[in-house]
Formats: structure tokens, sequence, C-alpha cells
């Protein structure tokens, strides 16, 4: 196999397009080409409206060793294809009383407990909260009635936090072990379009991701694991430094030797147990913001020159900037074509996220303008800090939005931050005026839950405030209108990564022998596919503790 760089193919080609423009650059009869697979697919719109896309082939051809010597010299264009063969170790070896036990079922936890399962271990998987399809009834229901369910909601249930997003899959993981491409492989086996092994930026949708996983939990019992719902872990057992089971909902003892942690970010019980057991774990820095709202019609004109795109789909986006305070801001978790959510999960506490259906034709783009904070600014030095930090603010949010995601135009916000006067407008008035007094058409937020125009402002911490201004001040360099004064600002986006580390060993293991912290929620991950990722790795270092 060869492998061809930057072969472009207008949007809107057939397979036959592509194999002609293959040949094309290779300087050979479209005949000669035997097999052709799509390695990465990106939009190149450096010369928009002139838009293309760029591919990264891998080739079977006729003579491939006489093609590679004519193109001796030019390997960044052409070049003989590496091949990664993953492979899942060996099982047998020592066999264990008890089998493996997986605490929560989001990408870690179900990849980790998938392919245990699919190498025999028969692990346990447990999950405080409900099915994805019970999940996904009371969260609509939250949405509809603002009644929240703590242990079923948008951060705990099956597929975890990721499962009510925009089932976004890039990583900027290395991949020399092929874990990425077991991945999405996976994803697709269970339901997902074939087009997400090869896009520049692939997205399931939160749609199809559900569906996704609970084909993969089905999967998992057929392969002779067990999945229990409800079930949440209030204590685990640690008797002279090593796991010896977990206690489920106060009441029910579960022996067990090893203990894979998957908990996810908004496990905050769970953490407070864990340090009392004295687990060691760490503070770590993570991102606060608001989310950001602009009509997808600007969002497409800026990056493809057209306000409809047709088979480039809802554009994308990606902006950061430095602040003059000196901390680096930037967008996080862009929904083309999306919905801000109520990511709530504690009662009293108001937390946003974005979120995106598998067709991305909302008429809204959304993305959360987040601010780096480190344990510098959560006043304390204690392990929890950073948890004590987000509920402060979310607490603040709820205060101001009175139970509802908090609104406001950003350009109410901005006169706010910067102290100049001005009345919270009536966001939803159509025929608002904007900064210069002239009459402006606007636009309505698009949420899944209920929202209140608010002063948003008064939720983050001054810097960080100060911090978004400033960029978007310099977003609007990049994407024109970014800083539009209609634009809608909600907040608090603050479940961005976990503010806790639970720290582990070259083994995979915590200091405490026979348990595995393991993904997000751990501080290993920050995405769907890299949090899978670490599941895959955990369940390989079990396994080479099986053949030991």
């Amino acid at each position: 196999m060869i492998r061809v760089n930057q072969v472009r193919v207008r949007p809107g080609h057939s397979e036959g397009d592509l194999r002609k423009k293959a040949a094309e650059v290779l300087k050979i009869p479209d005949r000669d080409i035997i097999e052709i697979r799509i390695v990465r697919q990106s939009v190149d719109a450096r010369k928009k409206p002139d838009i293309f896309y760029s591919y990264v082939l891998e080739l079977k051809i006729r003579n491939e060793e006489k093609l590679l010597k004519r193109f001796k010299g030019k390997e960044s264009q052409v070049c003989r294809a590496d091949e990664v063969n993953y492979r899942f170790p060996e099982s047998g070896g020592s066999v264990r009383s008890y089998p493996v036990v997986i605490v929560g079922m989001g990408p870690a936890g179900l990849f980790c407990g998938y392919f245990l399962a699919l190498h025999g271990y028969r692990p346990i998987l447990l999950e405080r909260g409900k099915c994805v399809e019970d999940r996904q009834k009371d969260v609509e229901q939250f949405w509809e009635n603002g009644i929240l369910n703590p242990f079923s909601n948008v951060q705990f249930g099956e597929g975890g936090a990721g499962a009510f997003s925009d089932g976004k899959l890039n990583t900027l993981l290395k991949d020399k072990d092929g874990r990425n491409g077991v991945v999405l492989d996976t994803l697709v086996k269970f339901g997902a379009k074939e087009n997400i092994r090869y896009e520049a930026k692939p997205h399931i949708g939160t749609d199809v991701l559900c569906e996704v996983v609970r084909n993969m939990r089905r999967e998992i019992i057929r392969l002779g694991g067990e999945v229990r719902f409800n079930s949440q872990v209030t204590e685990v057992r640690i008797s002279n430094n090593k796991v010896e089971g977990v206690v489920i909902g106060g009441t029910e003892y579960l022996p067990c030797e090893q203990l894979v942690l998957a908990i996810g970010h908004s496990a905050r019980d769970t953490f407070a147990m864990l340090y009392d057991k004295k687990v060691p774990m760490e503070a770590k820095a993570f991102a606060v913001g608001l989310r950001v709202e602009h009509p997808q019609t600007m969002i497409n004109k800026s990056q493809y020159d057209c306000e409809e795109p047709g088979n480039l789909g809802a554009a994308p986006y990606k902006v950061t900037a430095k602040a003059k305070n000196g901390r680096g801001v930037y967008s996080f978790c862009m929904c083309p074509g999306g919905f801000v959510v109520n990511a709530s999960s504690e009662s009293g506490h108001t937390t946003v996220n974005g979120m995106s259906y598998s067709g991305r034709d909302g008429g809204n783009a959304n993305s959360a303008v987040v601010v780096t904070v480190t344990p510098d600014d959560f006043g304390s030095t204690h392990p929890l800090a950073g948890i004590a930090f987000q509920r402060k603010l979310e607490e603040k949010a709820f205060a101001i939005g009175k139970g509802k995601i908090p609104m406001q135009r950003y350009g109410d916000f901005r006169r706010r931050v910067l102290g100049q006067k001005g009345d919270i407008s009536n966001g939803d008035n159509e025929n608002r005026h904007n900064e210069n007094g002239n009459n402006k058409d606007t636009f309505l937020p698009q949420c899944k839950g209920m929202y209140v125009w608010a002063d948003v402002s008064g939720i983050l911490p001054g810097e960080c405030n100060m911090a978004i201004v400033d960029g978007m001040e310099e977003f609007k360099k990049q994407i024109k209108g970014f800083d539009r004064p209609d634009a809608c600002v909600s907040g608090v986006e603050s479940r961005t990564s976990s503010p806790v580390r639970i720290l582990r060993n070259e083994n995979l293991q915590s200091a405490v022998q026979g348990l595995y912290p393991c993904g997000e929620g751990a501080g290993y991950a920050g995405g769907i596919v890299s949090a899978a990722m670490d599941g895959l790795r955990v369940a390989e270092a079990i396994a080479m503790e099986y053949a030991k």
C-alpha cells in the first residue's frame, strides 16, 4: 500500500472522481488502482469561495515499488503506507477470585468493559444512573419542567456526560499503537457512520451516540459481562493498601481485586469518598467560561463564504487568544447547528453545555468561550478545591437565573464587565438597537431547558470576565461579527474537564493496589475518544496482570 497526501477534489464528488484525481496525482491510469481507502478528509477553504476536500489516501496499485522509486525525494506527497496493527494482550495466566469491577459507563468505562468482555474476562459494570433509554426520558423531562433527577441527568447515566453533546471524536493524542483507530472502528461497528474513520473533525451527534452506547452495552452482556444500573458505589473497601471490594448504595457489598474508577468529571461525592479513604489525588487546572451563540449562517459565511454550504454541512470553528491579563481564552466544544443545554447535576446549581444532533441543522452555532483556571485561583491547596470553586460559580448561575439558564446579549455583558452604563435589554425584542443606535434584526437563543434574560456578568470572577471580553475582541478578527452585540452568552460552563487527578503509576494503578483510575474524571482524558482510548489502555493493563 502507498500513501498519497493532498488529493484535492470539490465537494459533491463521486468515488470515481476521487479515483481519477488520485491517478492524476500519481500520473498513472486509474485502472492501475486496485484498492482505495480514505485515511483523512479535511476542508481546504484557504481560497474561499473556491473550496475543496483535501484527502490523504492509501492505495493498492500495480507496480508499487516502481512508483515509489519515481517519487523518491517527494515523500511528503507519496510514500509507503505505515501499517499499525493493534493487538490486545493475550488472555490466560493467573485466575482471580472475583471479576473485574468497573465503576462508570461513560466512554472510558464502556470501552474498558467491552474489550475485557471481548477477551473473556466477564467484567461487572456499575452505573449510578439509568440505561441510556430511560436517561433520555429523564433529561427531556428536566429540560421541560426543570425538575432535576440527581442520579439521571446530562452528567450521570449510561454513556456519561459525552452522550449529551455533539459526539465530537477528534483528539490530539498520538496513536502509534492504533488505539484511536480501534475506538473509531468499534463505534462504527455499533452504529456510527463510516465517515468518522477519516473526517478531520469527526462527530456522531447525540441522537446516534445514544444508540451506539446501547448497542455496546448489549454486546457486553452477550459476551458474559454484567451491567448494573442505579448502582452507585458509596464506598471502596481497602485493606493493607489493596482493594478488597465496593459498597453499592450504602448496603450491598461486592468483593473484587481489580477496580476501575471511570467515574466521570462530575462524580463529586465519589471524589470526596476517595479522599476520605486517603487515595492519592491532586487538584488540577481546568477551564471555566460562558456559552456563546451566533447564527449558523454567519459562521458559514465566515468559514466558507456562503450562508448555505450544502454538502459541506454547518461550518465549525476554533478560536484562541491571549487576554491582556495574561490568561489564555479559547473556544471549547463548538457545536455547529446546535443547542445550549442545561447540564446541571446538583440541586441549587446551574451549569451549561453544548449539544448537536447528527444533522447539525439547528439555526445557531454555539461554543464555550473559556478561560484556564489553576489551583492558584481556587484559594486553597486542598485536592478538592477545584470542585468547591466550580460549585460557587454554579450556585451564582442558579441564583441569577432562578433555576433557569441565565442568558444575556453580549453587548450588555460587555458593558457590564467594562463598568459602562446601560440597562439589561429584553433579549427577546426582535427590534433591538445596536450600539450605534440603528435598528437591527436579531436572533433568539436555541436552548434545551428553560432560560431567562439576566446579568450573566455576575457569575465569573472579574479576571475571567475581562479575559472573555478581550478574547471576543480578538476573535472578531478571525470571524467577522463574532463580537456582535446581539450574540447570546449564557452560563456557567464549568465542567470542561475534571478538577481532580487521581494519581496512578506506570502500570496505571493507584498507590492502592488493584485500583485503576481511568478516563476524564480521573484526570487522564479530555473527550470521548481520549477517554475511550484510556479505557482501552486500562483494559490492556488488567489483561497483562492476569497474564502474570
